[in-house]
Order: structure tokens, then C-alpha cells, then sequence
């Protein structure tokens, strides 16, 4: 019988997709940088069917590339060289919220909205947030370890997962959904394959921690000259225990954001640099955060949201940049993070880089976290992803602080992990994957199945 006959008969006809045309949407990532071709696309809807999906790969010498919500931005949930990509979006069950440890189990599947509306019906919510939250399912994102814009008071995925359920490539389940809170028996398995994008096992189910759901919110926006004076606001809000978010971005993102979602900017004269600011309490943290405000030096101008629409208008300038962006052609994306100290130079770094093309920066200032968008630099791509990156590592930073390395980054590894660490990495794929089948090339050389090779790249 054929492999595909297999499939169908696991996961039934309607969740094995053959056609090409019927296969784009999995194969195309959000941007459409990135553009593979599956042998397959297979849908399973639990565990059970995952790994006999996993076994019958594996008996064929079959790749497989898992998917989330495919929202990434790195191509590392995009079949490359016709493996069979792997759907998790039926594994969208939740489980109830338990009050006692303020934890929830969800399936891979499970977008974030509908996590963050489930713990809602209990007065909960969950720690992460992205503006990608409804398409970015759970599983994507602790194999990503997606940060976002929260990561300031309660840090990325890693922080948040109590226990994982995964398939290795063989069939076999392990982790657990305990949710212990301790538990000192060797190996943190859940942590190892937080990040790990889905090279060491097919994550199906991840135990949550929750936190409060917090009634009240205070949002505001500063301008500033510099992101100097940014970073220094920054330093001194968090003071405030309650400060949640501290999101930048600059004049010419705000412009275009602006045009592209036809709303008016944040104030009638225009400033270099934008700082999106918020705190939560259970109480009122308006007065709080106001006066910090007046206590700033170099804030050139504020806009304090007084209601829900006025605050929604402030976070449509921060979190409609990566539209508008994209309305203007496929972008090149870097997510690059350095220690914020070093933030200010590293902006003016990058804007003597990119000499060509549009370039529009933001990100999460308060970890140094910058997204790099570059649109119509055309040849010059690579020249200016080199020199970023190469930027971000010489301050001690990172050329990935919540997107993954996926096939776009696996190039430039090496300039944040030696050599010692490579091999480690290399190491650890073996021992849960020897037969390199699990999303192939990413994070550690594509090695091709027994009896097969590796095929160049671009093919």
C-alpha cells in the first residue's frame, strides 16, 4: 500500500491533501518569502494519529515539517524539499482551567485567542501576547519560543510551560502534563524542546501556567527625540509594578501605518521616536503611570488612553506596523535582539546599514528586542542581513530573540553559538532523532535519510 494510502487511512480522505492548489496556503508562509513544496499535507486530529503519521514516515524515509498556525517568519515551518508537512491545527482541545494551580492544558492547535478566552471564563489569562494571536497556535509557539509584547513583566513561553506532551519521530510519546510545580528527576524535557522548532519531537499538548485577569489598564504613548531618551524612560518606569508593555517605534513606521490602516497619528506634530507604554492592575493604575510620566526628562509629548477605543487606537500604530509593512511588498524580516543599553547605538547601526530600500524598525524596547524590516533592497538582501546580525552579535546580542532561526537564520548561527555548542546541538538531534527526520535543517545541518541525499538548496 502507498504511503498516501496509509495516511488517508489514519487520518481519513478529507485530511491528506495532495493538490497543489490545496497545499499553497500550508506551503507559503505569512509574508510569501517563503515558498516550499510538500509532498503531502496531513491533518491529524489527536496524539494517536500523530505518531502513526510519525511511523509511517519513518518506515518510508519520509521527512516531516511540523506546523502550527504558520505564521512564522523564518521559514522553519515550510517544507522545503517535499517532506511531508505535518498540520496540528485539529489538535485544538482544551482542557479545564484548574483553579487551584492556575493552569490549563491545550493541544497544539489551540490559537492563542482561544486560550487567552478560555482562561477568561475563569478570570484568568495567559502571560504571552502577539499580534498574531488569532492564527498562532500554542504548539508554534513553545516550539518558537514566542515572546511578544508582555514578555517585560512575565517573561517568553519558556516561563509559561508546566509540562509538554510530544511524539518523537519513531512513534514513541513522552513528557508529561503534571503541571508540577517541582520536580527535580533529572532533565527538564519540556524546557529542552521549548525552542527546539519542532526538530526533536511533534509537540501535541502543552500544560499552561495562568495568570490574573487583571480589570484595569492604563496605556499611553511618548515621544521622544531619541532612542536614548527612550531606553532611559524605559529604565525608569519600571519602577511601576505594574508595567506590563513598553513598545517602540518611529516616525517613519507610524507614518506608514497610518496611510495603510487610515488613522490619525498619535499627535498633531510629528517626533523621531514613539514609546508605547502599559501597565495593568487589579486597580486603577492610570494616576500611577501618569505620574511617572511627569517624572520623565525628554518626553517631548504623551497621549494617555482614557477609554478602550482611545487605547486600541494606541496600539493600532505599534501593532499595525507588520501590515503596512507588508503592503508594500515582501519584506525582509530580521528579529534581532541586544541588551537594551546597547539599543540606542545599535539603531544607528542599522540605519547606516541599510542604504538601500525602505527600512521601517519597532519592537519591544525594554528587552532590546527590534524587528528589522527592510522592503525592496532587492540584491542587497544578503548583504544586509549579514551586517545586522553580525551588529546584533558584536553588542551580545542575539540574531533571534522570538522567531526562531528556522532555514532563514541557520547560516548565521554561528556568530552567537560556538562551535562547542553547535556540535551539542547536533548531539541532541541524534539522540531524539537519528534519522534526521523531524523538520530537516533547521537549527543543525540537513543530514538526508538512509538511502536518500541531500538535495542542494533551493531544490
Amino acid at each position: 500500500m502507498s504511503l498516501v494510502r496509509r495516511l488517508v487511512s489514519t487520518v481519513g480522505d478529507d485530511h491528506v491533501l495532495t493538490d497543489a492548489a490545496l497545499c499553497m496556503g500550508f506551503t507559503t508562509d505569512w509574508t510569501g518569502r517563503y515558498r516550499g513544496h510538500a509532498r503531502f499535507v496531513v491533518r491529524p486530529a489527536d496524539r494517536e494519529q500523530v505518531a502513526e503519521v510519525l511511523r509511517l514516515c519513518r518506515d518510508e524515509g519520509v521527512g516531516v515539517v511540523p506546523q502550527g498556525g504558520n505564521t512564522g517568519l523564518v521559514g522553519g515551518g515550510i517544507a522545503h524539499h517535499g517532506e511531508v508537512l505535518l498540520s496540528l491545527t485539529r489538535l485544538d482541545a482544551l482542557g479545564e482551567v484548574d483553579g487551584a494551580s492556575r493552569q490549563v492544558t491545550a493541544g497544539a492547535g489551540v490559537t492563542l485567542a482561544a486560550l487567552r478566552a478560555h482562561a477568561a471564563g475563569s478570570g484568568l489569562d495567559f502571560a504571552v501576547d502577539i499580534a498574531s494571536r488569532d492564527s498562532a497556535t500554542v504548539g508554534g509557539m513553545v516550539a518558537t519560543n514566542a515572546g511578544g509584547l508582555r514578555v517585560l513583566r512575565w517573561g517568553s513561553m519558556r516561563e509559561q510551560v508546566a509540562g509538554v506532551e510530544a511524539v518523537l519521530a519513531d512513534g514513541r510519546v513522552v513528557g508529561t502534563l503534571s503541571g508540577l510545580d517541582k520536580d527535580s528527576t533529572g532533565y527538564d524535557l519540556a524546557g529542552l524542546l521549548t525552542g527546539s522548532e519542532g526538530t526533536l519531537a511533534v509537540i501535541t499538548a502543552v500544560r499552561l501556567r495562568l495568570i490574573p485577569a487583571f480589570a484595569c489598564r492604563a496605556t499611553a504613548t511618548l515621544a521622544f527625540a531619541s532612542t536614548s531618551d527612550a531606553v532611559a524612560a524605559v529604565a525608569a518606569l519600571r519602577a511601576l509594578p505594574s508595567l506590563t508593555s513598553a513598545e517602540v517605534f518611529y516616525d517613519d513606521g507610524a507614518r506608514l501605518v497610518c496611510a495603510h490602516r487610515k488613522v490619525p497619528p498619535p499627535f498633531a506634530v510629528a517626533h523621531p521616536v514613539y514609546l508605547l507604554v502599559e501597565c495593568a492592575d487589579d486597580t486603577d493604575p492610570t494616576e500611577a503611570l501618569g505620574a511617572a510620566v511627569e517624572g520623565l526628562s525628554g518626553v517631548l509629548d504623551s497621549a494617555l488612553a482614557v477609554d478602550e477605543p482611545s487605547r486600541r487606537a494606541l496600539w493600532t500604530l505599534r501593532e499595525g506596523h507588520a501590515d503596512a509593512v507588508n503592503s508594500l511588498g515582501t519584506p525582509l524580516k530580521l528579529d534581532v535582539g541586544v541588551p537594551p543599553a546597547a539599543a540606542a547605538e545599535f539603531e544607528r547601526e542599522v540605519r547606516s546599514i541599510v542604504t538601500t530600500g525602505t527600512l521601517v524598525l519597532f519592537g519591544h524596547l525594554a528587552e532590546g528586542n527590534f524587528h528589522v524590516n527592510v522592503v525592496g533592497a532587492g540584491t542587497d538582501e544578503d548583504r544586509i542581513t549579514e551586517a545586522v546580525l553580525r551588529a546584533a552579535a558584536a553588542h551580545g546580542g542575539t540574531i533571534s530573540a522570538e522567531h526562531g532561526i528556522g532555514v532563514a537564520k541557520s547560516p548565521w548561527l554561528h556568530l552567537t553559538r560556538s562551535p562547542a555548542e553547535r556540535a551539542l546541538y547536533t548531539a541532541i538531534k541524534h539522540a531524539f532523532d537519528p534519522t534526521s527526520l523531524l523538520n530537516p535543517g533547521v537549527l543543525t545541518p540537513r543530514v538526508a535519510p538512509p538511502g536518500k541525499r541531500v538535495a542542494p538548496p533551493g531544490k
